[in-house]
């Protein structure tokens, strides 16, 4: 991508305001947009046409920002990744994010301007798309099945289809399974804003209640 050149860029976003407030926007700005309402719906886009840049919200139901854009990043790695969200501050991507940039939403819209700006002058280093290859999947926790047993929800960067996994009592930053329908190796780690210990852990955004990074290891790029 050279300086000025309009990219095509796909925003997604389960709010239907940010996702066509963001659209309208970009679209002024000469830029080719699509938009998706979740993890599912981007990657059936990305399906029918690869983008250049995707901005994506990270908590949104079904799959994740977290689980998207680590699955983007294996599978897609040319492409340039912007995570969003309420409720991170500052500018620094979080850590488990497997995206080159972040913007905090209801913060100076100019900084995520600047951001594709950017962006459109650069390609992703070889480097850096090998050691994404190599890092997990990182998802969050979905809950219990009807059995009682903890388990998520994963997308297989491979054949891009999602199956359940029951969750075993081994403590380790990253797990391991198969792929039920390719038999692909699949690692992945949990999101675990609740754990200080965990190689996921966060402080409190003041006024929120919800989750910050804190200094952790660095699993995704």
């Amino acid at each position: 991508m050279t300086p000025n050149m309009k990219v095509k860029l796909l925003i997604v976003d389960d709010e239907w305001s940010i996702r066509m407030s963001f659209s309208q926007i970009f679209t002024e700005f000469g830029h080719s947009v699509r938009s998706a309402k979740d993890g599912f719906s981007a990657l059936s886009e990305i399906r029918q046409e690869t983008p250049d840049i995707i901005l994506s919200d990270l908590n949104m139901p079904g799959m994740s920002g977290f689980e998207l854009l680590s699955v983007v990043r294996r599978r897609f790695p040319k492409i340039h990744v912007i995570a969003m969200s309420g409720k991170f501050s500052g500018d620094g991507v979080p850590p488990g994010v497997a995206a080159d940039a972040f913007y905090e939403k209801g913060t100076d819209l100019g900084s995520l301007l600047q951001i594709v700006e950017a962006m459109t002058c650069q390609e992703r280093s070889p480097s850096l798309q090998q050691s994404n290859m190599l890092a997990p999947i990182w998802i969050p926790r979905n809950g219990h099945d009807p059995s009682g047993e903890a388990y998520v929800m994963i997308t297989c960067p491979e054949c891009l289809r999602t199956f359940p996994q029951v969750l075993d009592d081994a403590i380790c930053a990253i797990h391991e399974t198969g792929c039920v329908y390719c038999s692909s190796l699949v690692h992945y780690a949990i999101v675990q804003p609740a754990d200080p210990a965990s190689p996921q852990a966060f402080q409190r955004k003041p006024g929120t209640g919800m989750p910050t990074p804190l200094s952790v290891p660095d699993l995704n790029s």
